[in-house]
């Protein structure tokens, strides 16, 4: 079977001066993509910049034979995000490719967080995937194509201690996949969440000597097939690091259903079917979980 390529394909990579990003942008232009590298190049907790991470890693991209632009503007604003998109139209022409990346850390407690912590993170995260996917999806509508893959977390997904400004934007992306998924299927848009283990400067005080098994370049091959034009997969979400790929997805069971009298007592009486993951589904939009009200709502007189 043929390699994956790019050839004349555009990808917008946030966050892409080091770690994940920076293995996302070296592995698409080995394959023929043409890459904006973004980074502002700030510390781990987004202080700070430096402006000379992205060219490095342009720097790496033209040595090797490969096209590439740096871009150093902040996710963080809807002006940085409309920039970055820019970049991308100035120096190739079209975006065929979004991935947000980009991301900061700014870990305490629940009982010790501040407005500062919470309204950081969540303007890199979440609201940055909106301010760099926002100017791009009308190119992607108008050209009928478009591949965009949003870092979530399993901090959002399955939560950890002292993360709930990350957990909560990285959950946030989740729901933005969902809804990119549905409104870009008929423009050939296509838009999947990845959840990453991977060594990198955000991670490197936490996972010890699993950090070793865990390199970013191995996040990368899943990234490069989910924005490929042959991957028809959109508004999933995938778990991935150190050579392993899975799919993760939020299931909903039958549940317990009383339409004439629904009550505190009978629910708890009935705890067990509402949590019993028997013959669960996995809808795939808000129209699909709303059928599977109206066949419960519809077949069910149960006291």
């Amino acid at each position: 079977m043929s390699d994956l390529g790019f050839d004349g394909k555009v990808a917008i990579i946030t966050g892409a001066g080091g770690g994940l990003g920076k293995q996302h942008a070296l592995m698409l232009a080995q394959r023929g993509a043409l890459i904006v590298v973004n980074d502002l190049g700030g510390a781990v907790d987004g202080t700070g910049s430096d402006k000379g991470a992205a060219q490095l890693v342009v720097d790496e991209i033209t040595a090797a034979g490969g096209e590439a632009v740096a871009n150093t503007d902040s996710v963080s604003t809807r002006d940085g995000g409309e920039a970055i998109v820019q970049s991308a139209v100035d120096a190739f022409g079209r975006v065929d490719i979004v991935i947000n990346n980009a991301g900061i850390l700014r870990d305490k407690a629940f009982h010790n967080i501040d407005p500062d912590h919470i309204d950081a993170v969540i303007d890199v995260h979440l609201r940055g995937a909106f301010h760099v996917t926002r100017p791009a999806w009308p190119l992607m509508r108008e050209q009928g194509y478009g591949r965009i893959v949003s870092t979530s977390s399993a901090a959002g997904i399955f939560g950890n201690f002292g993360q709930s400004n990350y957990g909560a934007a990285k959950m946030g992306l989740v729901g933005m996949t969902n809804v990119l998924a549905v409104e870009g299927a008929k423009y050939n848009i296509r838009a999947n969440a990845i959840a990453p283990l991977a060594f990198t400067r955000m991670t490197e005080d936490l996972l010890g000597p699993l950090g070793e098994r865990l390199q970013p370049e191995l996040v990368s091959p899943l990234v490069t097939y989910l924005v490929h034009e042959s991957c028809e997969a959109s508004g999933r979400i995938f778990s991935v690091g150190g050579g392993r790929v899975a799919e993760v997805f939020i299931g909903e069971t039958q549940g317990y259903t009383n339409t004439e009298n629904l009550t505190p007592e009978n629910l708890r009486d009935n705890w067990e079917t509402v949590e019993d993951r028997k013959g669960f589904e996995v809808p795939a939009s808000i129209a699909e979980e709303t059928g599977m009200f109206l066949k419960a709502l519809g077949d069910s007189s149960r006291v």
